[in-house]
């Protein structure tokens, strides 16, 4: 009898971008199930609300579970070790974009460990052509009218324009 791996990858995803879908991709690719944890943290001023993330997580990964992965899409705002073990996971999937993501991860993967040695953290190196994407970027470089189709899905630009008008506009 084999064990089933479930991994948990935890993010804001504020938006989701294509480098976040990448990590998702290649999750799917060493886990027999993947939970993307959608952060609530309102602490980091998130620009859509918890359920219009969960909404684009949904709709950016539609084709991999079409492909047969089986992905689900959670919101939380509880200690990441204890989410994981809510939904039975015992990976955590973090991707590392350069150096300065790693010292920050290597943090988070000790105060985890300590908290909960049966779970395991799991890095995977951005793809070079998603190196350099962040949603922090995205969000600047859309919301001062950069051209950001390259980052993420056309779905996901559509929503980040409407909100970018509506606080050029001062009604957000």
């Amino acid at each position: 009898m084999t064990t089933k791996h479930v991994g948990l990858y935890p993010g804001t995803f504020d938006p989701i971008t294509k480098g976040h879908i990448d990590i998702i991709t290649r999750g799917c690719r060493v886990l027999d199930k993947l939970v993307i944890a959608v952060a609530k943290n309102d602490r980091k001023g998130p620009l859509f609300n918890t359920q219009e993330r969960v909404d684009m997580v949904l709709h950016d990964i539609a084709p991999l579970r079409e492909q047969g992965h089986e992905i689900e899409v959670l919101p939380f705002d509880n200690l990441l070790v204890h989410f994981a073990r809510e939904v039975g996971a015992s990976i955590i999937i973090r991707g590392l974009r350069a150096v300065s993501d790693f010292e920050y991860e290597f943090q988070m993967t000790g105060m985890n460990a300590r908290l909960d040695a049966e779970i395991e953290t799991v890095f995977l190196m951005a793809s070079e052509k998603q190196q350099f994407i962040s949603s922090r970027f995205v969000k600047e470089i859309g919301y001062l009218g950069g051209d950001i189709a390259s980052f993420v899905s056309p779905e996901t630009k559509i929503k980040l324009e409407k909100k970018f008008k509506l606080m050029r506009d001062n009604k957000i």
